[in-house]
């Protein structure tokens, strides 16, 4: 894959203001495929919508196992960003502040017949993320394609008919675990996840779990891009001066997850675009896992973002993101790559 040398061609945060009516969010960049939706100053639900699902106001919930919702939030998704509707506190109230994640895939998605059932797949082989939708048979075992043409190394899946979790794949893991991104559990060891079988250039694996007995489900599949995206797993050291965690970026985005312990096991969610901060260190966060609003919890969150990576500010304390000798898990996408293809670096902050 070539260096993204405008990472936000493909991912961009969006802040924006509720109306409590017709609400038009510009400036995003391009159409967004997949889009991820927080209150900022209001407690809400986690909201999850994409290109493939059979239109923009099927709704799923991060930090819930609830099946897809119909929903009448959206009016439009536009070439530069989208149009909500409506006064719900959880997405346009007025006065209140909400983010928007938006990532570009390729539309609405066409049919792939690289695994053993077939899938609806959205797919830019350029940023490294796909869409993938599957109406599973009743059988155990399936391979899925995901229309990457690179080995993806973090999938995120969910069933939209029934009450189950969010089950993640990290490489770092390994294939015989799985992690959810609904709860603050520590990684799970289970063969029917995946079958205990990593993931190819073409298809991934999934087993028995309950998660997929389901008639329908969404996976959202990622591959490392360099200079773009990243997905991996670092050890926190407990000191002020924390592990360093290298993406070959400055990061725009990470969602970091404890994954040996339920201590501290949120998934923080992090970006360049929230606070008053607009320099180093980001340290207004949200869980993914949660509903609550964004909060500034002053030192106890520090995390620098740097030219090629980010870096922890504090010791550690509860378990969150650098506790000495625990494990992490991480995605994280870019700002600006850190050597351009035009062999350019890009500043520090």
């Amino acid at each position: 894959m070539a260096i993204i040398d405008k990472p936000s061609d493909y991912f961009n945060t969006k802040l924006y203001t509720g109306t409590g009516s017709s609400n038009a969010v510009t400036g995003v960049g391009f159409q967004p495929d997949w889009i991820w939706l927080k209150g900022r100053s209001v407690a809400s639900d986690h909201k999850v919508f994409d290109a493939v699902r059979g239109g923009p106001n099927n709704l799923i919930q991060p930090n819930l196992t609830n099946a897809q919702q119909t929903t009448s939030y959206f009016s439009s998704i536009n070439s530069d960003g989208f149009t909500v509707t409506g006064s719900d506190n959880s997405y346009n109230a007025s006065n209140a502040t909400y983010a928007s994640w938006n990532w570009k895939a390729n539309g609405s998605g066409s049919t792939n017949t690289d695994g053993s059932i077939n899938s609806t797949v959205s797919a830019s082989a350029t940023s490294g993320f796909s869409i993938v939708k599957v109406s599973k048979p009743n059988t155990s075992v399936a391979t899925i394609g995901h229309g990457l043409g690179v080995t993806p190394k973090f999938i995120i899946g969910k069933d939209l008919d029934g009450a189950d979790n969010w089950t993640c794949y990290n490489e770092a893991l390994g294939n015989g675990k799985g992690i959810y991104l609904n709860a603050t559990n520590a990684q799970a060891t289970a063969s029917t996840f995946w079958n205990s079988t990593s993931p190819t250039s073409s298809v991934f694996t999934i087993g028995s779990d309950n998660t997929w007995n389901s008639p329908s489900i969404v996976f959202y599949c990622f591959a490392d891009v360099q200079g773009y995206s990243k997905f991996g797993s670092y050890t926190g050291n407990g000191s002020t001066d924390g592990a360093f965690v290298y993406t070959g970026f400055k990061p725009a985005f990470t969602l970091i997850k404890r994954t040996d312990a339920t201590e501290g096991g949120s998934w923080i969610l992090f970006d360049n675009k929230r606070g008053t901060n607009v320099i180093n260190p980001v340290d207004v966060v949200m869980a993914a896992s949660n509903n609550a609003s964004e909060a500034d919890w002053g030192t106890a969150y520090d995390c620098d973002y740097l030219s090629n990576g980010f870096k922890w500010r504090y010791a550690g304390a509860n378990g969150y993101n650098n506790t000495n000798g625990a494990t992490y898990i991480y995605m994280a996408f870019a700002e600006n790559p850190f050597v351009t293809s035009t062999a350019i670096p890009t500043t520090a902050r």
